[in-house]
């Protein structure tokens, strides 16, 4: 069978084994880990549900009730209000899904957190306890963006193509007043670009063209460049977001994209 990379999706999954009375630490890790990237992204608001025990299921009742517990308990350590999806746990154990809120206030399914009783029996993996005897492991499934490109879909539509500087595809944009400019616009723009920013230059139209063209593409920062700049070695910056920012050094220009996307925020 064959298939088109179309048709292919990546999903962040990952497994953690674990002791019975290591789920509870475990999970509330990946919760904690969940927070941190989903915060970093912008999605602040998040409906959580608990799925328990399906009608059919796989492992004795004793391991789904501790299993259950441990999610629980780490639920509520996080301080996170929840509801419980009675009967809606996969067969092979309980688990906890995130579904993110976006700017239109659309909710989406992305992040979940499987407990599985199931592929450690299936495969036979066991370890050694402190008694000299065999037990089974506990699988935790954890996907916490879940489909990679479903996932930048819903991104896309939250940020309305807006980006925040730190996440946007083109961070700066050079433009010269006139061709003449171009040789040093390129010259920042490599340094730019040696620092870890991701610039380009524009060319080709005169300049209110082309900063209504970087305005409509909502490229955060622009850095005009005309005689007055090649002689000093500046650059004269307008923010998407701050508007004209004025004149400033190279040095100081990247410096502060740096800073700003160090720590997630606009200039």
């Amino acid at each position: 069978m064959t298939y088109k990379l179309s048709e292919m999706l990546l999903q962040d999954d990952a497994h953690i084994f674990c002791l019975e009375d290591q789920i509870k630490d475990e999970i509330r890790g990946v919760l904690d880990l969940t927070e941190e990237i989903l915060l970093q992204f912008g999605f602040n608001k998040y409906e959580v549900n608990l799925s328990t025990r399906p009608e059919k299921a796989v492992g004795d009742d004793d391991i789904w009730e501790k299993a259950t517990s441990a999610l629980k308990d780490a639920l509520d350590d996080k301080g996170w209000s929840y509801q419980i999806d009675e009967g809606g746990g996969a067969f092979y154990g309980p688990k906890i899904d995130l579904k993110i809120e976006d700017a239109l206030g659309r909710k989406w399914q992305c992040s979940t957190i499987q407990v599985d009783f199931n592929l450690p029996q299936r495969f036979d993996i066991t370890y050694v306890d402190s008694n000299s005897e065999k037990k089974r492991p506990i699988m935790i499934h954890r996907a916490v963006l879940g489909s990679l490109e479903r996932f930048f879909g819903v991104l896309i539509e939250h940020y309305a193509g807006d980006f925040p500087l730190w996440l946007s595809p083109i961070q700066a944009r050079v433009l010269p007043v006139t061709d003449t400019q171009l040789v040093y616009c390129n010259e920042v723009t490599r340094k730019l670009k040696a620092n870890g920013i991701r610039a380009e230059v524009s060319h080709g139209e005169r300049l209110p063209k082309l900063i209504r063209n970087a305005e409509k593409q909502k490229i955060p920062l622009m850095a005009v460049v005309g005689p007055k700049e090649v002689e000093t070695e500046t650059v004269t910056v307008r923010s998407r977001f701050g508007g004209e920012l004025g004149t400033i050094k190279i040095d100081d220009f990247v410096c502060r994209i740096k800073s700003a996307i160090e720590n997630g925020i606009s200039i």
